[in-house]
């Protein structure tokens, strides 16, 4: 902004605010004018577009308590005050009518001109007469006019069940003080990051609120596990049922069991699948997955072991490991 827009405009009255005005009301009422005349709300709107940088105009000099103090100091010494370009007549008024003294030199229509290599101007000389470099500048906002800008992201993280994690929930978080409520989807995995957004801070000056990233931490479940969209769980069997075949239960995540059926002669880590009773989500539902664990007796009476003896001599002659020993060997060579 030029510096001469400092002498002309009075940011107060385009803000309708009084000039002992706190930094509270006057954020208060920017935003109110800021939604009224955004370009968003207005579109095609060449009056709300101009009234809206008007305003921001105003108010990212009045936000700004250094500025603001600047600004109130040029209004109260320079009232009425014009720039003038070289030449201008005699009496006319203007810059060098306000600060010629500054430098020794007499008012009576002369005139200046100030300039820096790089092309600075009046806003460079007035920076320096009060402390700070260019001022006025807007930034930020629609198309530069400094604007609403959105509020800042906030990194917020949660601990919940293995049960949560597979139905989804709403949680009640705590961020910056405020109570925030947040839908933890069906199917969260551990350590997943969810975006929540409009849950961040607040804009500063009206605009949108940031978003919120929430880190999900799972507990582990002490039977089941996730693969995926399906749940893996760990079934033991005894040696008989393996070999002779048995119809088994099998526990699902809600608490009811389901049947399954053993074949005769299941190995240890055959996968027996229960269709539909696993993770259901948007994105479709997975299935129980229950691995068979052949579990060999610690301890056999006399008895037992006399008839494991019988039972072994009704087997074929052969070795179990004789493929795993082949294999080794011709991996060796």
């Amino acid at each position: 902004m030029a510096s001469q827009d400092w002498f002309d405009k009075d940011f107060y009255k385009v803000l309708g605010v009084s000039k002992d005005v706190s930094q509270t009301d006057l954020k208060k009422t920017y935003r109110k004018l800021a939604r009224k005349y955004h370009p968003d709300s207005n579109p095609g709107d060449a009056k709300a577009e101009a009234k809206f940088k008007e305003i921001s105009e105003a108010y990212s000099v009045l936000s700004d308590d250094e500025q603001r103090k600047e600004y109130d100091q040029v209004r109260a010494m320079g009232s009425g005050a014009r720039f003038t370009a070289p030449g201008g007549g005699a009496g006319a008024g203007g810059f060098e009518d306000v600060f010629g003294g500054m430098f020794n030199q007499g008012g009576g229509g002369q005139s200046y001109t100030f300039r820096q290599s790089g092309g600075g101007d009046y806003d460079d000389l007035l920076g320096g007469l009060f402390g700070s470099g260019r001022f006025g500048q807007t930034t930020g906002g629609y198309r530069g006019y400094g604007g609403p800008t959105s509020g800042q992201d906030v990194s917020a993280s949660t601990t919940i069940d293995f049960n949560t994690a597979v139905t989804g929930e709403t949680v009640h978080l705590t961020v910056d003080g405020e109570t925030v409520k947040v839908r933890i989807p069906a199917g969260v995995a551990d350590k997943q990051r969810i975006r929540v957004p409009r849950k961040g801070r607040p804009s500063p000056d009206g605009g949108e609120r940031g978003d919120l990233y929430l880190t999900v931490t799972v507990r582990k479940h002490p039977v089941f596990e996730r693969d995926g969209l399906n749940l893996r769980v760990t079934v033991p069997v005894t040696f008989a049922e393996a070999t002779l075949g048995a119809t088994i239960e099998v526990p699902t995540l809600g608490g009811e069991t389901v049947r399954l059926k053993v074949a005769p002669g299941t190995p240890s880590g055959r996968v027996l699948r229960v269709k539909g009773r696993g993770v259901n989500t948007k994105k479709g539902t997975g299935d129980l997955l229950a691995i068979v664990q052949v579990v060999v007796p610690s301890h056999v009476s006399k008895e037992g072991e006399e008839a494991l003896e019988a039972f072994e001599k009704t087997l074929p002659d052969e070795n179990p490991r004789d493929d795993l020993l082949a294999k080794a060997r011709a991996a060796a060579r």
